[in-house]
Parts: C-alpha cells; sequence; structure tokens
C-alpha cells in the first residue's frame, strides 16, 4: 500500500506561493540595483559636469554659459536627492518581500512537517499491520503442528 498525503494540494499551493515570493523578491532586488544604477550615472555625471564647470571657470567663458552649467548641476543634485528617496523606497519593498517569503518559507515548512508526520504515522502503522499478519500466520502454524 502506498503512502497517499490527503493534503498533497495544500503542500504544492504553499510551494509555488514561495516560489512565487521568490520572484518577487527577486523583483524588487533587480529594482534596486536598478535605482542603484541609476544613480551611479548621476553621480558620474554631475562630477564631470563639475570638473566641467571648473574648466570653464578657468577660461574666459562667457558668464551665461557658466550660469547654465551650474543649473544643470542643480538640477542633477535634484534628480540626485529624487533618487535617494527611490532608493530608499526600493529598499522598504526589498525588506517587505524578505519577510514575505520568509512568512511564506515557514508556512511550506509547517506542511512539509506535517506531510512528514503523517507518513512516519502511515508507516508506523503499515509495520503494525505487517507484524500482526506475521503474528497470525506464526499462530496458525503452531495451532496446526498442535493438531
Amino acid at each position: 500500500m502506498r503512502f497517499h498525503y490527503t493534503f498533497q494540494k495544500v503542500v504544492d499551493l504553499k510551494a509555488n506561493e514561495k516560489t512565487q515570493a521568490e520572484w518577487m523578491l527577486s523583483s524588487a532586488l533587480g529594482e534596486l540595483q536598478a535605482q542603484e544604477k541609476s544613480l551611479e550615472d548621476l553621480l558620474e555625471q554631475r562630477r564631470g559636469l563639475m570638473l566641467a564647470l571648473q574648466h570653464a571657470a578657468e577660461q574666459k567663458t562667457p558668464m551665461s554659459k557658466l550660469r547654465e552649467m551650474q543649473d544643470y548641476v542643480d538640477y542633477l543634485d535634484h534628480c540626485i536627492a529624487r533618487k535617494h528617496l527611490d532608493i530608499s523606497r526600493a529598499h522598504v519593498e526589498v525588506q517587505h518581500k524578505q519577510n514575505h517569503l520568509s512568512t511564506k518559507v515557514l508556512d511550506e515548512k509547517v506542511w512539509l512537517k506535517a506531510k512528514d508526520k503523517a507518513q512516519t504515522a502511515f508507516q508506523q502503522s503499515m509495520i503494525l499491520r505487517e507484524q500482526n499478519e506475521l503474528d497470525e500466520m506464526a499462530t496458525v502454524r503452531f495451532a496446526m503442528k498442535s493438531l
């Protein structure tokens, strides 16, 4: 006789939920990395512009051009500040997804443990049944020899 777990569909569902939570965490981590890469690009762009601005200030550059470059630096500073907020939100989202995954992993473990216990109980009952059958056969043989 083969073991059949009554709640196998629940175990499968919990495994699927865990897999989905892993994908969601992976997606959130990808978003965080994209935001961090974008911030690095903005910071690099600002560094290059600051060097160009410094170089332009040392040269005979019209004030309007310097002002235009400074306005663009200010714009980049604003973008960098916004990007820091985006990164903070992405960190919060990653933390949320990690917590969600932890819950799903724990939930799956609970159901797998219940399945293991049910399987162990089934195996014990099969061993007991087999032992009883062997005892009965031995009793019948003993009774036959006695006659």
